[in-house]
C-alpha cells in the first residue's frame, strides 16, 4: 500500500522518486509508516502531505491532538495497533468508528481495526504531528509512578549503606515493581525525547531528572529506600559490578522499543557522598541527523565548512562544551566524505553511533588504548581521513598535527568557548605556532538552541532596548519578526520542541596564519576573522531570532556577548 501511495506522491510531484526510494528503505528498516517516514526524514513538508491526502482522497481534515476523545473510544483500538499504524480513534457513532490517520491509504490498518473492533470504519486525514501528539496525549500520558510505587509498599528493600547484603540487593533488583519502575523511567525518557537521564541521591531524597532539548526537568522523587535497588537494577542491565560502590563505572544498555526501533543508553556511575549518581545518555540512531544542510548552518558558514572538509589534507577543529552537538557535526562531515575511494578511521571515547564504512575504535585508556596510540596505529593503516574524538593533551595534538601536515585530513574536537580561543588552547598545550599556522584549515564553535514549537507559536514584540542589548544593530531592528511558544501537548507545555545549532565558523586565512606566527592575541584573531566575514555565536543566534526559529531567552542562554 505504501508503494501505491508513494507512486501517487511522485506522480503528483509532491516528492521525487529518489526521495521515495530512501523513505521506502527506511520504512522497511524501522516499520514507520510512509507518510510519517517522509516527515521524519524531512523529505516532504507535513502541510504539503496533509493537503495532498485531503485533496486526493476527499476526506475531512481533523486535529486529533486538540479533541476530547472519550476513553471508551480510545480503548477500542489497542495501543500496539495505534503505534504501528500511526492512527487514533476519535469517535464512535452507532456502528461507525472514525479514525484519524496520517496515511488514509493504509488499507491494512483499516482492515485490522475493522476485524478487531467489529465496527465499520470511517477515515479522516490528520497531520503526522497531530497524530503523534494525540498518541502521546491519549496513550502515553506518562507513567503513573504513584501506582508503581504503591505496588512496592513499605518494605525496606535495602538497609544502611555499610550493612548491605549483596544477596538481598540482588533479590531487590529483580523485584517486579522495581523492574517496572526502572523500565518506566527509561521508556518515558524515550517518549519525552530526552537526551539524558539523571538519577541523583541526596541525604534526604532521591531525584530523577530528564534533559529535554538541553534543559533539565524534574520527573519524580522515588522514596529514598529505593535508591540502592534502582541503582543496582540499572547496573545489572548495564553489566556492571553491583558490589563495587567506591569507584566510577561505565557501561551500556540496549533496549528494544517498538517495532524496528532500538535504543542505546550509555551509562555512567559516579560515587557521591550519599550514594551512586547515575547518568544515562540516550543514543537514538534513528534520530541521528547526518545531512549537514539540515543542522542549522547558514549559507556562508556551510560553504566554508564544506570547502574545508573537501581539502585533501589539514585539520578541522570543532569546539564547544559537552552536549553542544560536536559529535553530530563530525559524523555528518564523515558521512559526506564516506566514499568507497577513501579509508576513514575514527578514535572515539566512546563510540556513540556505528557508521557503516568507517573504521571506528573505542578508546580505552585503562588498557593503554589512548587517542595518541590509536592515532599512531591509524598512520600505519594507509589512512586518508582521520577523526580524533578529542584532543586532550600535547601528545595527541602533536601526532594529529603531524598527520595533517603529511597529507591526511584530520577532524577533531576541543573544549573551548569560541573559535578564536581554540588557537591559543593549542599553543598553551605546547604546540609550536608554525605547526598550528600551517596545519589548521578551519575552526568551528557551536551551541544548541531550542526551537520554538511550531504547533503553538505566536508572534511576540520585543522591546528595542532588549534587542540592542543583545547586539542587534539599530538599523536591523525593524526587520525582526519574533515568535514564542505558549505551550501545548506537543511540546509538553515548554513552548519549545527540538533544537538547532548555532555556528561560529572561522576559516584560517593567510592573514590569520600570519597573526598566529606573530603571537597575536585571541582578540586580534577574532577581529581579523570578523572582518573577513565570520559570524560569531551571538550573531548566529540573532539570525535564528530574526527568522523566528528561536527566542531571545535562548540566544542569551547559550551565547556570550561579542
Amino acid at each position: 500500500m505504501s508503494t501505491r501511495l508513494g507512486e501517487l506522491l511522485v506522480k503528483r510531484g509532491v516528492i521525487a522518486s529518489a526521495q521515495l526510494e530512501r523513505a521506502v528503505q527506511h520504512e522497511a528498516e524501522d516499520g514507520t509508516p510512509l507518510v510519517a517516514t517522509l516527515v521524519k526524514l524531512n523529505l516532504a513538508r507535513e502541510t504539503d502531505l496533509t493537503a495532498f491526502l485531503q485533496r486526493e482522497y476527499r476526506l475531512p481534515l481533523v486535529d486529533p491532538a486538540a479533541m476530547d476523545v472519550p476513553s471508551e473510544v480510545l480503548r477500542l483500538v489497542p495501543p500496539a495497533l495505534v503505534q504501528r499504524h500511526h492512527l487514533v480513534p476519535i469517535s464512535l457513532i452507532g456502528s461507525t468508528l472514525t479514525l484519524a490517520m496520517a496515511d488514509p491509504a493504509n488499507l491494512v490498518a483499516i482492515n485490522e481495526v475493522k476485524f478487531l473492533t467489529g465496527y465499520d470504519v470511517k477515515v479522516a486525514v490528520a497531520a503526522v504531528g497531530s497524530v503523534s501528539a494525540a498518541i502521546d496525549r491519549f496513550y502515553e500520558q506518562g507513567t503513573n509512578y504513584d501506582e508503581l510505587l504503591a505496588d512496592i509498599g513499605d518494605v525496606e528493600l535495602v538497609h544502611q549503606e555499610e550493612e548491605i547484603d549483596l544477596k538481598e540487593l540482588e533479590r531487590a533488583t529483580e523485584d517486579a515493581p522495581v523492574v517496572r519502575l526502572v523500565n518506566a523511567i527509561l521508556t518515558s525518557a524515550i517518549k519525552r525525547r530526552a537526551s539524558d537521564i539523571h538519577l541523583e541521591p541526596f541525604e534526604k531524597m532521591f531525584r530523577v531528572r530528564y534533559r529535554v532539548d538541553g534543559v533539565l526537568e524534574e520527573i519524580m522523587k522515588p522514596p529514598l529506600k529505593l535508591k540502592n535497588a534502582i541503582t543496582s537494577r540499572i547496573k545489572v542491565m548495564a553489566n556492571l559490578d553491583i558490589a563495587e560502590r567506591r569507584l566510577p563505572q561505565d557501561g551500556r544498555i540496549k533496549l528494544k522499543f517498538g517495532p524496528g526501533q532500538d535504543m542505546d543508553f550509555r551509562v555512567s556511575v559516579l560515587p557521591t557522598i550519599f550514594g551512586e549518581k547515575i547518568v544515562l545518555r540516550l543514543l537514538d540512531k534513528s534520530n541521528l541527523q547526518l545531512d549537514m544542510t539540515k543542522l542549522g548552518f547558514e549559507e556562508t558558514a556551510l560553504k566554508d565548512f564544506k570547502d574545508a572538509i573537501y581539502k585533501p589534507y589539514g585539520m578541522i577543529l570543532v569546539t564547544g562544551p559537552t552536549g553542544s552537538g560536536k559529535t553530530t557535526t563530525l559524523y555528518s562531515a564523515l558521512s559526506e566524505l564516506n566514499k568507497i575511494t577513501s579509508n576513514i578511521s575514527s578514535a572515539e571515547d566512546p563510540v556513540e553511533f556505528n557508521l557503516v564504512g568507517i573504521n571506528q575504535v573505542h578508546v580505552n585508556e585503562d588498557i593503554g588504548l589512548t587517542f595518541a596510540n590509536s592515532l599512531r596505529s591509524f598512520l600505519r593503516q594507509d589512512p586518508d581521513i582521520i577523526m580524533v574524538g578529542e584532543i586532550r593533551d600535547f601528545e595527541t595534538a602533536e601526532i594529529a598535527i603531524k598527520a595533517a601536515l603529511t597529507g591526511h585530513l584530520v577532524l577533531s574536537t576541543l573544549h573551548t568557548n569560541d573559535a578564536p580561543s581554540t588557537i591559543n588552547r593549542l599553543l598553551n598545550m605546547g604546540v609550536e605556532p608554525f605547526l598550528v599556522a600551517s596545519s589548521v584549515n578551519l575552526v568551528m564553535a557551536q551551541r544548541l538552541a531550542r526551537i520554538v514549537c511550531s504547533a503553538c507559536r505566536e508572534p511576540v514584540e520585543i522591546a528595542m532596548k532588549a534587542l540592542l542589548e543583545i547586539g542587534v544593530a539599530r538599523e536591523d531592528i525593524g526587520t525582526f519578526s519574533c515568535f514564542r511558544g505558549i505551550g501545548c501537548p506537543q511540546c509538553g507545555g515548554s513552548g519549545y520542541r527540538g533544537r538547532t545549532a548555532l555556528y561560529e565558523v572561522m576559516p584560517v586565512s593567510e592573514e590569520i596564519r600570519d597573526l598566529i606566527l606573530a603571537g597575536a592575541s585571541e582578540r586580534d584573531i577574532k577581529r581579523a576573522a570578523m572582518n573577513a566575514g565570520m559570524k560569531t555565536l551571538r550573531q548566529s543566534g540573532i539570525t535564528k531570532l530574526k527568522e523566528g526559529v528561536s527566542t531571545i531567552e535562548e540566544v542569551v542562554r547559550v551565547t556570550m556577548p561579542d
